[in-house]
This record gives C-alpha cells, sequence and structure tokens, in this order.
C-alpha cells in the first residue's frame, strides 16, 4: 500500500508541475528602461538597461522566471568609475550588454561623449563592479561580447567601410576577438554586415548586435531602421562565427511598423532584441518598445519587454502567432515571485518612506553628492538647497523616480519655508533639462505661495502658469501631479483631505520623447533650488506616492 500511495503522489505531482502556468505581462519593465540586455546564468537571469546621464547608471535586475523583476543593484555606483558632467540628461551611457563567463560578470558599454567604448567586470551581479576598462578599438557603439568555447568576440555597431557613408544612417556591424583576462581587443576587426540586410534599399541603423550559437550555425541578429517607429529586429547566420551572414529571406523576425495606425493600445518602435532561453527550455526575446498614447507621442521612454520565439528552418521568429505584441503572453512554467520587490509591471501603487535607504530605482543628474540630503524616519528625505538647476549640465538637488504609466499620480507631503523668492522646492516631472514642468513652494512678495512652472525651451529660464498662497504657519504641504496621457494636472492641499488644483490638463507633449528630440524618459522628481544663490536652507519630503493605472493592463 505504500508503495501505492507513494506511486499516486508522484503521479500527481508531476501532473500538477505539468499544468504549471504563468501569464507574463508586458512591459515586464515599465517606464524609462531602453536598451535591454539579459544573460542567463543557471537558473537566474540578470538584465540590465541604459540610463544616459543619469547616476546611478546601468540597473541591474534580477529574476527567475522571466516575469517577477528585481533590482538588486548597478553597474555604474561610484563617482569615480564615471563623469558625466556637463553632459545633457540624453547623452551618457547607450545600451549596455551583459554577459557571463567562468564566475565573472562581464558588462560592455557606450559612453557616448567622453570615454568611448568600455567594459567593467564583477563576481556578484549585485555588485561592486570593477572600474572601467576603455576599449578604444572598439569604434561605435552597442558592443556585445559572445563567449564561444575558448574565445571570446566583441560585436558592435561601427562607421561605414572607410568612413564614407552612402547615405545617412549608413553604418556597419564588426568584431573583433576579446581577451576577458586582460579586457582588451585582439588583433584586427571584421567587417560582417554592411548596411544591414540588403544594402541595395538603404537600411538604417543597424545596431545592437548579438550573437547566437544553435544547431551548428552562428546567428547574427541586430536592430535595423533606427530606435523610433521605423524600428525591427533582422538576422543573419553562418557556419562560423565571422562570416560570411547570409541574412533571411523573411526578414524582419520582429517590427510593427506596418500595423495600422489607428490600432487600440498600440506597442510600436519595437526592436533591440536579445534572446535568452526560458525555464521551459524555449526560446524567448527581450527587446525595447513604446505605448505612445497619440501617434509617436510617449512620456514613459521605451520600455523593456518580452515575446516568445518560434525556430521554423532553423530561423528564429519573435512574436509568431500575432502581428501586434501582446501585453501578456501565457507560459507553462512556475513562477517565482520575489521577495521585497517593487512592483515593475502591471498596474500598482507603492509608498516609498525615506526611512533609511534609497530604493536603488532612484536617479540623480550625473553624480551622487551625498552631502546634499539625507534620510531620517521623523523627516524623511531632506535636501539641501543647492544653486543649481535642472536647466544646468551639473548636479543640482534632485532625486527622481520614473514615470512608468500613461495615467499615473505622484505624490508627497514638503515641510520647506522659503526665506527668498529664488528659493524653491517640490515636485517637478521632468524630460530633460528644456522640457519638464515644476511644482514647488517659494515665495512672492514676502508670502508663502506654492507656484506652477513650465521650462522655456529657448532659454535657461522659467514661465509661471500658476500661483495660490498658502499658510506660513504649515507645517507641511501636499504636492500631487497626474498624468492622463497627453495631459498633466498639478495640485496642492494643506490638510492631505482637499486638493486644489494649480492647473489642469496641461499639454504633456511638451515632455514627450519625441518633442525634446531625447532618448529618454520622463522622471518624477523632488527637486530644491535656490537658483544660481547660495543658501543654508533645506527641504524635507516626507515620503513619494506613485501610482498608477493604465487601461491595458485591466
Amino acid at each position: 500500500m505504500h508503495k501505492l500511495y507513494q506511486t499516486i503522489f508522484i503521479v500527481l505531482f508531476a501532473s500538477q508541475m505539468g499544468q504549471a502556468q504563468i501569464t507574463i505581462p508586458n512591459p515586464i519593465l515599465n517606464g524609462f528602461y531602453p536598451d535591454p540586455s539579459i544573460t542567463q546564468v543557471g537558473k537566474d537571469y540578470y538584465l540590465v538597461t541604459s540610463t544616459f546621464s543619469y547616476f546611478p547608471g546601468i540597473p541591474v535586475f534580477h529574476s527567475k522566471d522571466l516575469k517577477n523583476w528585481k533590482q538588486i543593484g548597478n553597474v555604474i555606483h561610484r563617482n569615480s568609475q564615471m563623469d558625466f558632467m556637463g553632459e545633457r540628461l540624453t547623452r551618457g551611457l547607450f545600451a549596455p550588454s551583459i554577459s557571463y563567463h567562468k564566475g565573472t560578470y562581464y558588462v560592455v558599454c557606450t559612453d557616448i561623449d567622453h570615454d568611448g567604448n568600455f567594459v567593467v567586470t564583477a563576481k556578484d551581479p549585485a555588485g561592486p563592479w570593477s572600474d572601467p576598462m576603455k576599449i578604444p578599438q572598439v569604434r561605435g557603439i552597442d558592443p556585445s561580447i559572445y563567449f564561444d568555447d575558448d574565445k571570446a568576440y566583441i560585436v558592435y555597431n561601427s562607421d561605414a567601410p572607410d568612413r564614407k557613408p552612402l547615405y545617412s544612417g549608413h553604418r556597419t556591424v564588426r568584431v573583433q576577438e576579446f581577451d576577458p583576462v586582460a579586457l582588451k581587443v585582439v588583433g584586427e576587426e571584421i567587417q560582417l554586415i554592411n548596411g544591414g540586410v540588403d544594402i541595395t534599399k538603404k537600411p538604417v541603423w543597424i545596431e545592437a548586435p548579438h550573437f547566437l550559437k544553435k544547431n551548428g550555425w552562428y546567428y547574427l541578429y541586430a536592430a535595423e531602421g533606427g530606435t523610433s517607429v521605423n524600428h525591427s529586429e533582422v538576422v543573419l547566420r553562418s557556419k562560423s562565427i565571422l562570416g560570411p551572414f547570409v541574412p533571411y529571406d523573411q526578414n524582419p523576425i520582429l517590427t510593427q511598423r506596418d500595423l495600422p495606425a489607428d490600432r487600440k493600445n498600440p506597442v510600436t518602435s519595437a526592436g533591440h532584441a536579445q534572446f535568452v532561453e526560458g525555464p521551459d527550455g524555449k526560446t524567448y526575446a527581450i527587446f525595447l518598445a513604446v505605448r505612445p498614447y497619440e501617434g509617436d507621442f510617449y512620456n514613459t521612454g521605451r520600455e523593456t519587454f518580452i515575446a516568445p520565439v518560434e525556430w521554423k528552418n532553423d530561423w528564429p521568429i519573435i512574436n509568431p502567432d500575432h502581428k501586434e505584441i501582446q501585453y501578456s503572453y501565457t507560459a507553462k512554467f512556475k513562477e517565482v515571485k520575489q521577495k521585497n520587490a517593487l512592483p515593475q509591471a502591471g498596474n500598482f501603487q507603492y509608498t516609498l518612506p525615506f526611512e533609511k535607504n534609497l530604493d536603488p530605482a532612484l536617479l540623480f543628474m550625473r553624480k551622487i553628492d551625498s552631502s546634499s540630503f539625507s534620510l531620517s524616519k521623523k523627516q524623511g528625505l531632506t535636501l539641501n538647497l543647492k544653486p543649481e538647476t535642472v536647466m544646468d549640465f551639473s548636479n543640482p538637488s534632485f532625486i527622481g523616480k520614473r514615470q512608468q504609466h500613461l495615467n499615473s499620480t505622484a505624490e508627497t507631503a514638503l515641510s520647506f519655508s522659503a526665506t527668498a523668492e529664488h528659493e524653491k522646492a517640490g515636485l517637478v516631472i521632468l524630460q530633460d533639462e528644456k522640457h519638464f514642468y515644476y511644482l514647488c513652494k517659494s515665495q512672492s512678495q514676502g508670502k508663502a505661495v506654492v507656484q506652477l512652472y513650465q521650462s522655456l525651451t529657448k532659454e535657461k529660464a522659467m514661465e509661471l502658469l500658476a500661483e495660490i498662497p498658502v499658510k506660513a504657519s504649515a507645517k507641511s504641504v501636499g504636492l500631487r501631479i497626474s498624468s492622463a496621457g497627453d495631459t498633466y494636472s498639478f495640485y496642492c492641499s494643506e490638510d492631505f483631505k482637499s486638493w486644489q488644483p494649480l492647473k489642469e490638463k496641461v499639454d504633456a507633449k511638451f515632455l514627450s520623447t519625441k518633442a525634446a528630440g531625447s532618448f529618454i524618459g520622463c522622471l518624477y522628481g523632488m527637486y530644491a533650488t535656490s537658483s544660481g544663490e547660495t543658501t543654508t536652507n533645506s527641504a524635507s519630503f516626507k515620503y513619494l506616492k506613485y501610482g498608477g493605472n493604465d487601461p491595458m493592463f485591466k
């Protein structure tokens, strides 16, 4: 009987395991998480994305099921590693790639204006990460390291042949052997792709190349068309990693550019993919795409998506069963939730209390100035007012959190008394140095006020949109910014029950990536400035409450 029960238990257990199913929502990382790269180490997955001139740079996420992601650290986490001062927010770090080999994690990336291509290493993906080692022989962007048995290679986007482009956007993909111990390239570079899959059609911006080996073939896949509405993913293959590579005759293997513009809740600009094997042994693609609220207008930045991959005649097809990228996919493997992780996908809300530590997802501009802020259970986050502003290419007193939904709300309780009109503290919703709205407490004609400003694009200045008086005796004032697709609304409260609008339905397209001509997404920021003057004043933010409620996730 004992053996019979044991057999029944094994059969039932196996049956339950066979029925395990997971639903993975898209995006897997909402908001400004562009240019994703992923690596698998055993049953663990690690993912990195671009951060441009924000600090800390290159977040590292961990998952065991490709659905539940927890940020465990940042690759660029010390000021001494990288200098972004003087750079626009949309410059800095472009398109990192993460890989693993024999106990060491590698990230290669491009510092677009200063250091060029570099590599950093770590024994633990949570950090600490090494100081960058420059790779000046790798000229271009989007480097990726591939380990092939006893050799390593670095593949990247580079200049047109002889640096003589035949047309705008004419680029190449090149490869060099790489020494993973000395962290240097070996030998000469070899050109693998000229222009794209068919140079007679003048393809543009062949970027983000990666290698994959399967069934005796080396696959070289890359983005093509530019990281906007014409974005796509293409694939070529060869029996040798050094080529020649033959393109798939059904390219692209991923794009949304040919779909009806009036489709509901569109996902656009899909590309910049990397393949990974899922827990079920099947192939999946991690890639960037966007969720516009109209046309090519979006404020949430380029986001990280996932889709299944099907192999047909030894060629990979991303999203094989649909033309449109789906807002969720199901798979037959077990879900593994993360402990103490902030939600990253779907609709959610949470409050950051600022009692002990700053969440690793929060961003500073260009570097961290530890002397400019403090944390306490009583006051929350206290920012010292600095003369620098968000309009400067420097390090203002600013800490930001990504806008992760089209329909979102950010709220804080601010304790601050301005001693002059140039002292201001509050919440900013910011795309870049020239595109932001600032909801702040200040002083006007000797009286306490809450003000709403809009940045000017042709000069380093702000325009006052609205102003309301508040009681000088109030210990704290509530500030709230809400987004609704193509509009923002701004509110304040003295009792945290009734909220008074300063201005509602303000143009959000002004903060879109398209209007700014940038590569980044919007941040809700806690920001305190003395507008070019020196001061000893400070402002305290008790918490930051965030919530998002998008229709495509319901």
